[in-house]
């Protein structure tokens, strides 16, 4: 048969087929685990007439689930002080745009900010600091002044650069007083300190928006089924978050205009009936949106469980760190974290700490073996940026798949070790991102709409492939001013 009959039949094929999809150019961004392929386009391919093989990836945008907020990881004490006083202005510029911009980096369009100081951390700071036995009610010494010296500039340029960027707040202590321990270190939140609590949030979520960085989200506690022994945390039972939630956090929040921000619980996979007790409080469920996981125990199963109690509310995985104790193909598991959690409904994936130095620093307790997406090795001067694993990982996704997407159908594996996920972007276009666990390449297709291409990826691998449908005659007619009768 001629190239010229075979183009011909092709043709034909793809003439009689309604999606038409055949010949449709589909862009390719590949992750190797070496990062000799780091976010590294790959030659174009294109959809074909036919079904695929029988290992095939099958991509619905019929079947349609839960919109998506976005993808990041958290701006902590630590990560802003890096960003904006250890880097030249020139550094400084470039690795924001890195990080933020969705052209010239990966688009991080999540961002998690504690409220005060975390482990993360240079020290120990709340916002209303009192000396010991001294109280504040009334919070008349509260202030942000802290945060404005590097923590709000550091936001507002990433706010600049992408002003698409969700923005959740989240304390890990209450100021010591308002606790039983006097102190930001474990013990529990006072009984009598439950409406200034209350207001430190309302002053909070305000001071930030009044310093231009909008509140799109806003735990009440991070990890409250944790007594921290070295770093500012909290332990709050369910039964007393919900309380807190319903009678004086959420009325606070709402007379504030913000009656819908709570995200209910902010910990591990392995106790969701923390958030399903907070959610079936019919005075709690009306100030809260959503719940909220890290990954540290149990699996993202637990998050289906949730929403199938209640799926009119969101959730989002908002802590996830990998580290030092991690061995073996780091990329392929936190891209296993990213299809996991969002096929198991998570309108986003956040990982910890954004910036941090050689010395997985600075850090006041906790975690002292966290990655983050930038290292700084401040042992040379001018230092030197290190892009981690976690920033491929994580661009991979965060990238291409755009604020308001939408996770479609996708086959949840094709033969063998393959997983997937898809989304469709506001725009239309269509993400698909595939993930090769297996030890040996991955010969595999992708089937939308009754056709398909043929595709490979090198062992323990990620790629995103990403298209447009095209538009249908109709869409033709109304942009060409056509009216149908």
């Amino acid at each position: 048969m001629s190239n010229w009959f075979h183009k011909q039949v092709l043709l034909m094929l793809c003439a009689a087929s309604a999606a038409a999809a055949c010949g449709q150019t589909v862009s390719v961004i590949q992750t190797t685990p070496d990062l000799h392929d780091a976010l590294t386009a790959k030659p174009t391919l294109a959809f074909g007439a036919g079904p695929g093989s029988k290992n095939a990836i099958v991509v619905d945008d019929g079947a349609r689930y839960q919109t998506m907020d976005g993808f990041g990881a958290a701006m902590t004490d630590s990560s802003a002080w890096l960003l904006e006083k250890q880097l030249t202005p020139a550094q400084r510029d470039k690795a924001m745009r890195r990080l933020f911009d969705g052209k010239e980096g990966i688009g991080i369009s999540f961002v998690r900010v504690p409220l005060g100081a975390s482990d993360l951390a240079r020290n120990h700071y709340s916002y209303d600091d009192m000396p010991p036995g001294q109280r504040d009610a009334g919070l008349a010494h509260f202030s942000i002044a802290h945060d404005r010296e590097y923590v709000l500039p550091a936001m507002r340029q990433a706010l600049a650069l992408n002003p698409a960027i969700r923005v959740m707040l989240s304390p890990w202590s209450p100021p010591g007083w308002m606790k039983t321990n006097d102190s930001m270190i474990g013990g529990s939140l006072r009984a009598d300190a439950a409406k200034d609590f209350a207001a430190y949030l309302v002053r909070s979520v305000q001071a930030y928006e009044e310093a231009g960085v909008p509140v799109k989200y806003l735990s009440l506690q991070n990890e409250p089924l944790y007594e921290t022994k070295d770093y500012p945390g909290m332990l709050l039972p369910a039964a007393q978050a919900t309380k807190l939630i319903g009678n004086f956090v959420g009325p606070a929040l709402a007379a504030a205009g913000h009656p819908q921000i709570l995200l209910a619980y902010d910990h591990n996979w392995d106790h969701p009936e923390y958030a399903l007790e907070v959610l079936s409080d019919p005075a709690a469920k009306r100030y809260t949106v959503g719940s909220a996981f890290h990954c540290y125990g149990g699996d993202a199963s637990a998050q289906d469980a949730v929403h199938e109690r209640f799926p009119h509310k969101g959730i989002w995985m908002t802590e996830c760190s990998g580290g030092d104790w991690q061995k073996g193909n780091l990329l392929a598991d936190t891209e296993h974290l990213v299809i996991d959690s969002t096929r198991n409904w998570a309108k986003a994936v956040v990982l910890w700490g954004l910036v941090l130095d050689e010395k997985n620093g600075p850090y006041a307790g906790g975690c002292h073996n966290c990655r983050a997406f930038i290292t700084v090795d401040r042992r040379d001067t001018p230092h030197k940026l290190i892009y981690t694993v976690d920033y491929y990982a994580i661009g991979q996704a965060s990238r291409f798949v755009h604020p308001g997407a939408v996770r479609i159908g996708s086959t949840r594996q094709g033969t063998g070790n393959l997983e997937s996920v898809a989304f469709q972007n506001p725009d239309r276009s269509i993400v698909l991102l595939v993930l090769n666990q297996a030890s040996t390449a991955a010969e595999f297709s992708v089937e939308w709409k009754g056709r398909s291409f043929a595709a490979s990826l090198p062992a323990g691998s990620v790629a995103t492939y990403l298209w447009r449908p095209q538009p249908s005659p109709s869409d033709i007619s109304l942009k060409s001013g056509a009216v149908s009768h």
